[in-house]
């Protein structure tokens, strides 16, 4: 807002105040504080003011390190806390690391590694008390889709995993690059709608993908859309296995009576976390008893005990191949991004706090930087896994330790024993698993309260289950580009009116008793003014005088000021400035002179600077459309 100071007006003797009209900031001091604002809008060190250096540093090192902040004043009670969540969510991420590693079209034990070294990262440099950290089906889906673009996983095994660890490493470095310069503007662009419409597109299509092991199917499609697979299964529809299909479909029945425990009986949530665990163990026991490999039931195979190998030598930097992994590290990074900090900023709310998106970036970026060096593929916070961490009563990061620890025991002692589970067990945990990430209630929802948002939804999950995951991407973040453009050429404006016995000006569309004022109109504007929408502004402002004067006109009466309320203009270009002049210069032909009204800091430093002040005169600029209609009646009636 515009600084002021009281003072007596001559608008006809009544109490005005004055515009500042103080010279403009320097261009220094202006930039500093819009850099501010850009990269720095919730203030991250504003607990530094007044501090000593060495608390300083502390804080610091507190911020960036957020372990510091919390470890301190750690206590045994916490612990067995945190020792419950970590060892129930160590459960579910067994049998998903093994699910998706299957996705990914990579051996199964390299799942397990992925939540061994990638959570004990996110334990220090996180910044979400809740987010449990380990691979998604999204990302596994796509991360597998962009490499077989250059290199099938049959073809060749080894290179094909050595682009996976690239596509991590890639996808953590930009995940880094994007939290260390405060750029998580960027994420923004992918709005709820398009992560609705995409993850539900994503989940269509992977339990589709999950079909060829329900129905135990030797050979399937490689692409991924529904009409292929739909293909395929009737291509093949001879190799089913109905002793499979029985297995998969019991599962799946098991697993969706576990869900709905958990959904009439919250409290009795670990049902539904340790059904997966349950799943791989009676699936383990069923195959080595009744071998089932004779019957069509294929087994996951051998399992190496030991923790992560490096990985540092797996790296393939290749100009043949290295567009693919690039491709896959671009969209896995932000689709990660998004959907983890979603994930860890709606459970952060539900106990009334904040978590720090930039960090979370940061976090995320060092574990899968660390991950792809230790024989780990992409890593982000899981809505299941962490929805169970939080039920499970986890307070602190340590539920991630607590995790990996677990996941290390089973690394060294218990891997093996999984080399006996059917990988129909594992299709029935990935199905279930995607059917609740198909939130048709959510899509239903925005078709009736915006049908432009639902536009922007069914894009991606049209796009992502008929054609691809990167295309249905691109076209829904297309559309709502669209829709941001359309917002920013074509901004809102208003007429404005007073509210009877009231004092009030507002859009006379609202409030239809609103009155307007004698030979005066007085106009709202609700946006920046610059290049891309001067030429609209320009011609809806001329447009409302027009429409007021044929108005006016037939009342008896005539515009003779048009009054500019800019206190919504948060800033103008010299396209927009230009666009004033113009505007001004078209009215006083027509005799009616243009009134500036309550112009912001930024706004005013423009129009100083540009000598439009100079030109339309001091006397028209007031800091209240009440002042500004006092002087215009001052003014008449001279």
């Amino acid at each position: 807002m515009v600084p002021m100071e009281a003072e007596k007006g001559d608008g006809g003797g009544a109490a005005a105040e004055k515009v500042n009209f103080a010279a403009p900031r320097s261009f220094a001091t202006a930039f500093k504080s819009d850099l501010k604002e850009t990269l720095f809008p919730d203030d991250p060190f504003h607990d530094f003011k007044g501090k000593t250096l060495p608390e300083k540093v502390k804080k610091s090192v507190q911020y960036f390190v957020p372990i510091f902040q919390w470890l301190p004043s750690y206590s045994r009670k916490l612990f067995m806390y945190d020792l419950l969540a970590g060892i129930t969510i160590a459960s579910l991420a067994i049998p998903q690391g093994i699910s998706y590693a299957k996705l990914a079209n990579i051996p199964p034990i390299f799942g397990l590694y992925s939540s061994f070294v990638p959570p004990l990262i996110y334990a220090v440099f996180g910044n979400s008390k809740h987010l449990a950290v380990g691979t998604v089906a999204s990302s596994s889906l796509i991360i597998a889709g962009a490499i077989e673009k250059k290199v099938h996983e049959a073809d060749d095994p080894q290179l094909y995993l050595n682009l996976i660890f690239t596509a991590t490493l890639i996808s953590g470095v930009i995940q880094l690059i994007l939290g260390v310069f405060r750029l998580g503007i960027l994420v923004d662009f992918l709005s709820h709608s398009t992560i609705t419409g995409f993850m539900g597109g994503t989940a269509t299509i992977i339990c589709l993908q999950q079909l060829k092991g329900i129905f135990g199917l030797k050979h399937f499609t490689t692409h991924t859309d529904v009409v292929s697979v739909t293909k395929a299964i009737f291509k093949y529809k001879h190799e089913i296995r109905w002793e499979c299909t029985l297995v998969g479909v019991t599962f799946l029945v098991f697993l969706h009576i576990a869900k709905m425990v958990k959904q009439k009986k919250p409290k009795l949530f670990w049902v539904a976390a340790i059904a997966p665990m349950v799943v791989v163990a009676i699936g383990c026991i069923f195959a080595y008893a009744a071998h089932a490999e004779k019957y069509g039931i294929a087994i996951v195979g051998p399992l190496k005990k030991g923790i992560n190998p490096p990985s540092l030598k797996n790296l393939d930097f290749d100009p043949k191949y290295i567009s693919a992994p690039i491709e896959a590290g671009v969209i896995t990074a932000l689709v990660a991004l998004a959907e983890g900090i979603a994930i860890g900023r709606s459970f952060a709310l539900m106990v009334n706090q904040q978590i720090d998106g930039n960090k979370e970036m940061i976090a995320f970026g060092l574990m899968n930087i660390v991950g792809s060096l230790t024989s780990c593929y992409l890593t982000t916070g899981p809505f299941s896994k962490t929805a169970v961490n939080y039920n499970a009563g986890c307070k602190t990061q340590m539920a991630n330790v607590v995790m990996a620890i677990c996941m290390l025991l089973t690394l060294f002692f218990l891997a093996p024993l999984f080399s006996y589970t059917p990988l129909v067990a594992l299709s029935a945990i990935i199905m279930s698993a995607m059917l609740g990430l198909i939130e048709y209630e959510k899509a239903y929802h925005l078709f009736k309260t915006d049908k432009f948002d639902f536009l922007i939804c069914m894009a991606a999950f049209l796009g992502v289950a008929f054609i691809s995951m990167d295309v249905g991407l691109m076209l829904s973040v297309g559309f709502a580009l669209v829709r941001a453009l359309l917002y920013v050429a074509r901004p809102a404006s208003s007429k404005l009116g007073s509210i009877p016995d009231s004092g009030l000006y507002r859009d006379v569309e609202q409030y239809p008793g609103a009155i307007s004022i004698p030979k005066t109109l007085v106009l709202q504007l609700g946006s920046p003014i610059y290049f891309a929408n001067s030429g609209y502004i320009r011609e809806r402002i001329l447009r409302w005088v027009r429409d007021e004067q044929a108005s006016k006109d037939s009342q008896g009466d005539d515009v003779e000021y048009v009054l500019l309320d800019l206190g919504g203009v948060t800033s103008i270009d010299i396209t927009g400035v230009e666009t004033l002049v113009e505007i001004r210069r078209s009215l006083e032909v027509q005799e009616i002179k243009v009134v500036i009204v309550n112009p912001r800091l930024e706004v005013m430093e423009k129009l100083i600077v540009t000598n439009f002040v100079d030109k339309i005169g001091k006397d028209r600029i007031f800091l209240s459309i009440k002042d500004a209609i006092e002087g215009c009646k001052f003014s008449l009636g001279k």
